[in-house]
């Protein structure tokens, strides 16, 4: 089982004007189901392995078809009975290379009413992995409910964390850090993009950055930068995997489409934490989840593929 703890919210998807097309409408929004642990946990059952939602959903309509779509999926819906505050939401403005720029609606919305005592409840067995991280860092009191949570993990359990870093959502970048860093010394598993390094450790190179990170607990650092290759970091070794070719529509999702990959290939092979000083074992699994995130971006939204389209790809034969 792989838990996925963290918020469900909507992405108000604005499309973009295109120069050459005046006639063609712009600003058009569009409502799809996102939040990084929502994406990660729908990820992880299209791909086939059991996978639970830890977080907190609003009873409105909005958080009626969050529901309904961790559902469809096949995700354990861990925590049960309805938010009281409305849907969280993010505005999402693409620009002409489908690339997002997000802006948030946070205070007093479902997915920061996660307390500790109802996130515990929802794991009465540990799972064999937990992933959290993202917008939840930042609201209270989920925040302090996925520092507990991530603290309490057993040994056994594999811990990824994925900042998924948006300064316009931080009120105060020494706090956030302070409580990244209390997860990061647990977690085994950092997955960031260029940009979160960039906010974490400003003017590092990617190989100090990275480095940083791992001194911090961790043993393996992977570091997404769009089309670019996703690199991967242990304390002795960096892989590199070049990301596939595809139609771009939108990025929307895709990093969390490579975080949710990494660890369902990495619990269905059943490997442990131990494995991630592997390096080939490391680059198999990347291998495997840059297909996934890539194959993300072809469409509209947070939107992962399921298992049968990625037959014949690498690492999903």
């Amino acid at each position: 089982m792989i838990a996925v703890a963290g918020e469900a919210l909507i992405d108000l998807i604005i499309d973009p004007a295109d120069p050459a097309d005046p006639a063609a409408q712009a600003g058009q929004a569009r409502a799809r189901p996102g939040g990084g642990p929502f994406n990660v946990a729908r990820t992880v059952a299209r791909l086939g392995q059991p996978s639970m939602f830890v977080g907190r959903l609003s009873g409105d309509r909005f958080g009626q078809l969050l529901r309904s779509s961790l559902e469809a999926d096949g995700v354990q819906i861990a925590v049960p009975g309805q938010a009281a505050g409305p849907t969280t939401l993010a505005v999402v403005h693409l620009d002409l290379a489908g690339v997002p720029e997000y802006s948030f609606y946070l205070t007093g919305t479902a997915a920061a009413e996660l307390d500790h005592q109802q996130a515990r409840a929802a794991l009465p067995a540990w799972p064999d992995a937990l992933h959290v991280g993202s917008l939840g860092l930042v609201m209270e009191p989920i925040g302090a409910s996925l520092a507990s949570l991530t603290a309490s993990a057993p040994e056994a359990t594999l811990v990824m964390v994925d900042p998924n870093c948006r300064p316009a959502a931080i009120g105060s970048r020494p706090a956030y850090l302070s409580r990244l860093a209390g997860i990061v010394g647990r977690a085994d598993v950092v997955k960031v993009s260029i940009e979160d390094l960039d906010y974490l450790s400003p003017g590092a190179s990617v190989p100090a950055a990275a480095a940083d990170l791992l001194r911090a607990g961790p043993s393996l650092v992977l570091v997404s930068d769009g089309p670019r290759p996703v690199r991967a970091y242990t304390s002795g070794e960096e892989v590199t995997v070049a990301v596939p070719e595809e139609e771009v529509v939108d990025t929307v999702g895709a990093g969390d489409a490579l975080g949710g990959a990494f660890l369902s290939w990495w619990t269905a092979h059943r490997r442990t934490r131990a494995d991630l000083q592997r390096g080939e074992e490391v680059r198999q699994a990347v291998e495997a989840a840059v297909q996934v995130s890539a194959l993300t971006c072809t469409r509209s939204g947070a939107d992962p593929p399921r298992a049968a389209e990625l037959a014949g790809r690498p690492g999903w034969n």
